[in-house]
């Protein structure tokens, strides 16, 4: 009785808040395009384009909210579907994480997260039938976990973190939160401490597991066809040296072009990428460019004119992770501002020297581990032109920085495998 009070008031105080701050939504419809992809499906109307498990066809359905998190799963999903008897759907939450969870797996298995209200959640757990649902990271929604949990499904949540930023929050409601963590069967949690942290907040110790990160076990993208433009490009036209300045937040173009510059000073013909983290974006960072008076090109309109002195605006989906291999040195934003930072993984992979700011609360387990390690370079905007100059002036430190980096990377391997142990022993005692 108590649990149904508490779940009717949370659906009244969700409405409520979701009608106040209908401008807003309203606002980045009109004018942004934001949250207008999807939007019956958000609120309940399963798509037709997608392919209903058939009879035999045990169905799981994994929610990844943007890019970053289907990149992680992508081998988790892969492995999963190879067990014939599975059919594996993905939803996600925003139109980047759509489009790319389309491109991997496929139309008719991917769909909008809906909203955390019963009439939208309803309808696909009546059309899924899911034996399973994997929720990646902490996106902890109430009436999902309950309505979930009540149709039968096990619930799991992988790769759970909880960050510095978000953790003062969970503590204060974690009253409530226990409650609600109650619906999930397991937990997969990246470090010991995200899963203390766990626990803290009301999840039940026997079902929590440390099993590490999957997005260590993540696998070099094949190269778009832009990096090898890209490539020869540079090679002819001396563009060098290049760096590459991925996942920008507001505020931080300005100090990263201003750094640029100082840079040409002694390096004319350097090339600087840069790729600002949300589409919605591009535009602006455009602008600024212009303003700044700065030679630039962007992406979509780029036909291959020499780029040395000056700055590629990346305005694309999907292609940064590849383009990070054509740098000498990387700068990984939201994190000169405080965003609390974006992974250093992609990077890291291609063995590149990376610098970041000071505000990585996001990651702090990866960035503490590269640091620990001699791995990775932490700046401030202060000085953040000096460490980039003394990373290109130091060719043997670059180099041996991109190493260090690139064997962190090899010695966290192994998440995905632990993972799918666990979620396999979870669906065999569903």
């Amino acid at each position: 009785m108590i649990s149904c009070f508490y779940s009717l008031l949370y659906s009244a105080l969700l409405a409520l808040a979701f009608l106040a701050s209908s401008p807003y939504w309203l606002f980045q419809m009109a004018l942004r395009g934001k949250y207008r992809k999807g939007l019956a499906e958000r609120v309940g109307r399963v798509p037709g384009r997608l392919r209903l498990p058939g009879s035999g066809e045990t169905a799981i359905w994994v929610h990844a909210v943007s890019v970053g998190e289907v990149l992680a799963v992508v081998a988790l999903v892969q492995e999963l579907n190879s067990d014939s008897h599975n059919r594996v759907f993905v939803s996600t939450t925003t139109d980047t994480g759509q489009t790319l969870a389309r491109e991997k797996f496929g139309e008719g298995n991917v769909f909008y997260f809906p909203m955390d209200f019963a009439f939208a959640i309803r309808p696909y757990l009546r059309a899924l039938r899911p034996k399973m649902v994997v929720i990646a990271e902490t996106e902890f929604w109430p009436n999902f976990l309950r309505l979930g949990h009540a149709s039968g499904a096990r619930i799991a949540v992988v790769n759970a973190r909880i960050s510095d930023r978000s953790w003062p929050r969970y503590r204060r409601f974690r009253g409530l939160l226990r409650k609600v963590l109650e619906n999930v069967d397991l937990f997969l949690a990246q470090t010991g401490e995200d899963a203390k942290r766990l626990e803290n907040i009301g999840a039940s110790g026997e079902r929590v597991r440390v099993v590490g990160n999957l997005k260590f076990d993540l696998a070099p993208p094949a190269d778009p066809a832009i990096v090898a433009k890209l490539r020869d490009s540079i090679a002819v036209n001396g563009s060098t040296p290049v760096l590459v300045f991925g996942s920008t937040v507001e505020g931080e173009e300005p100090v990263l072009l201003k750094a640029f510059e100082n840079v040409r000073v002694r390096y004319p013909q350097a090339l600087m990428i840069l790729a600002p983290r949300h589409p919605e974006r591009f535009a602006s960072a455009a602008a600024l460019l212009k303003k700044m008076s700065i030679r630039s090109w962007r992406r979509s309109q780029w036909n291959g004119e020499p780029l040395n002195g000056g700055v590629l605006l990346l305005d694309s989906i999907g292609e940064l992770n590849a383009v990070y291999a054509l740098a000498d040195v990387v700068f990984v934003g939201g994190s000169l501002v405080p965003h609390g930072g974006h992974n250093i993984i992609e990077p890291a992979q291609h063995g590149v020297a990376t610098v970041v700011g000071t505000h990585t609360e996001n990651f702090r387990e990866i960035v503490s581990l590269f640091q620990s390690r001699n791995a990775v370079r932490i700046a401030d905007p202060s000085d953040l032109s000096l460490v980039l100059m003394e990373l290109l002036a130091n060719d043997a430190e670059r180099k041996n920085l991109g190493e260090r980096a690139a064997e962190t990377m090899r010695s966290q391997l192994g998440a995905t495998a632990r993972t799918l142990v666990e979620l396999r022993k979870l669906l065999a005692n569903a």
